[in-house]
C-alpha cells in the first residue's frame, strides 16, 4: 500500500537537522554576515501606520513582479494609537514603545505601490473588515497568478488558533496608482495536525504560520513552504546525539533545550490552483537549537536549494545563542539533505551594538534582502531607542556554493522588480 507521500509522486523524506554542533559555529558580528548599522536618523514610511513582515508580489518562482510598472508590496500593518489614553505615560506623552510591542494584536494586510521599487505610496486595506475569519491577518505570499491581474493571498489567520488560509483577488493599474479588488471570499487549507506539527493544545507557545508557495524548479509540482514546531507535548521531545551533533568535550549538557522544537514546514498541492494541499514532514528541524524558523523561502541558484528562515537570539536554547537575523541551508534537492551555510547557519545577522535594528528579513533571487526597523539605540549607553516600525535599508547578499557575503547597502525599502507583467 503506497503512503501519502507516494500517492502524490512525492518520496518519502527524512528531515534535515540544525544541531547544536552547527549553532555553536554561529559568530556574531563577523563582517561578512552582519548587517550594516542602521541610522538612527531614519526616515519613516508613514507616520499613521506601523508596518512590519513585507511580502512583495512575486510569481510562483519566486522572482518578484511588476505590474504595469507597479512595484507592488504588502505589509503586515496597524494603526498608531498617538491619542490613546491606553498608550500615554503619566506625564501624557505617547508610548510609542508600547503601542508598538501590542501590534501584533490588530496586525492586518495592506498593500503600497512604487514606480521606483522605493518611496512606497499607501495603497489601504487588502480585505475589508471582517472578510478574514479570525481577528488577526499574519504573514504569508501573495503571488500573481496570470497576466490578467489575478492574485492569490496566502496568509496566516491567526486567533482563534492558526490557519494557513488563502483569498483571491486582482490587481488594478491606472496611470496614477494601483488598487486591489476582490479579495472577499477567504478559503482555509490546512492547519497543524499534532502528528507532524505541534498544535495548540500541545504547546501554548507553538507557532505555525507563513506560508510561501512556490513551483519547483525541476518536478513543477507546487508545494509551500511555513513555520511549524514538530509535534509533541511541550517539554517532551529528545534532544539526542543526532540532534546534538559533533560537539566539543564539555558541551554535551543541553539544559532545558528540549523546549526548543522549531521547524521548517513543507505541503504539496493535491491540486494546479493551490486549494488542496497535503502536509509532508518538515524539510528541517531544529530541536534542542532554535524555537522559531520564521517566513521560511527559497532561492533557486546554480541547481542548488537555497533554504532562507529569521529566527531570534530570545528563541535559542541553552548553551547556543546568536544573533536575530537570516539563517541559511543548501541542499541539492527539494528534499535534502540540508547543511547550513557558513558552518553554521548564520547568513544575515544584527551587530551586537545595535541588536534588534531590523527583523523578518526576506532574501530574493536577485540576492537583495529587505527587512523591517524594530528598534535602533539613540545613545552610547543602548538605553534609549527609536522605534521603527519602518522599511530597513536593503542589503546585497552575495551567494556561493555553501557560503554567503554581504556585498552591499541600498536605500530604505528598496525592492525592484524582477521582471514586469503588462496585465490585459
Amino acid at each position: 500500500m503506497k503512503t501519502t507521500t507516494e500517492k502524490f509522486g512525492v518520496t518519502p523524506h527524512q528531515p534535515s537537522l540544525w544541531t547544536r554542533a552547527d549553532a555553536l559555529k554561529v559568530r556574531a558580528d563577523d563582517p561578512t554576515t552582519t548587517q550594516p548599522l542602521v541610522s538612527a536618523d531614519f526616515p519613516v514610511l508613514n507616520n499613521d501606520v506601523f508596518i512590519w513582515d513585507t511580502m512583495p508580489l512575486r510569481d510562483l518562482d519566486g522572482n518578484v513582479t511588476s505590474v504595469d510598472g507597479w512595484s507592488v508590496i504588502f505589509t503586515l500593518t496597524a494603526d498608531r494609537h498617538p491619542n490613546d489614553p491606553q498608550y500615554l505615560d503619566e506625564d501624557g506623552n505617547y508610548d510609542i514603545l508600547r503601542d508598538w510591542n501590542d501590534r501584533h494584536g490588530r496586525a492586518k494586510m495592506y498593500y503600497w505601490f512604487s514606480r521606483t521599487g522605493k518611496n512606497w505610496e499607501f495603497g489601504g486595506r487588502v480585505m475589508a473588515e471582517g472578510v478574514s475569519p479570525t481577528a488577526r491577518e499574519w504573514a504569508g505570499t501573495p503571488i500573481l497568478l496570470n497576466d490578467r491581474g489575478e492574485v492569490d493571498l496566502y496568509y496566516t489567520a491567526v486567533t482563534p488558533g492558526a490557519t494557513i488560509v488563502k483569498v483571491r483577488g486582482r490587481v488594478v493599474t491606472t496611470e496614477h496608482g494601483v488598487s486591489m479588488v476582490g479579495f472577499e471570499k477567504v478559503k482555509p487549507l490546512f492547519e497543524a495536525d499534532g502528528k507532524m506539527y505541534q498544535t495548540e493544545a500541545q504547546n501554548a507557545f507553538w507557532g505555525f504560520r507563513d506560508p510561501w508557495p512556490f513551483r519547483d524548479p525541476n518536478d513543477g509540482k507546487l508545494y509551500m513552504l511555513f513555520e511549524g514546531n514538530v509535534a509533541g507535548e511541550r517539554g517532551s521531545h529528545k534532544v539526542g546525539e543526532a540532534e546534538i551533533g559533533d560537539v566539543p568535550p564539555g558541551y554535551e549538557d543541553v539544559g532545558n533545550s528540549r523546549y526548543q522544537t522549531a521547524c521548517v514546514g513543507i505541503a504539496v498541492a493535491r491540486d494546479a490552483d493551490g486549494d488542496d494541499w497535503e502536509m509532508l514532514p518538515p524539510l528541517l528541524t531544529a530541536v534542542g537549537v532554535n524555537d522559531q524558523t520564521e517566513r521560511p523561502h527559497f532561492v533557486f541558484q546554480d541547481g542548488k536549494y537555497y533554504l532562507f528562515t529569521i529566527s531570534h537570539t530570545f528563541t535559542y536554547g541553552d548553551g547556543v545563542t546568536g544573533p536575530d537575523g537570516v539563517y541559511g541551508f543548501v541542499a541539492d534537492s527539494l528534499f535534502g539533505p540540508y547543511v547550513p551555510l557558513n558552518g553554521s547557519g548564520l547568513v544575515l545577522g544584527n551587530p551586537s551594538s545595535q541588536p534588534f535594528q531590523t527583523y523578518s528579513h526576506y532574501v530574493m533571487p536577485n540576492g537583495l534582502v529587505t527587512s523591517f526597523i524594530d528598534s535602533v539605540p539613540t545613545d552610547e549607553t543602548g538605553t534609549q531607542i527609536r522605534v521603527g516600525g519602518t522599511e530597513a535599508p536593503t542589503v546585497g547578499l552575495k551567494i556561493k556554493g555553501q557560503q554567503t557575503f554581504v556585498v552591499a547597502e541600498y536605500d530604505y525599502g528598496y525592492i525592484p522588480p524582477m521582471l514586469d507583467v503588462a496585465l490585459k
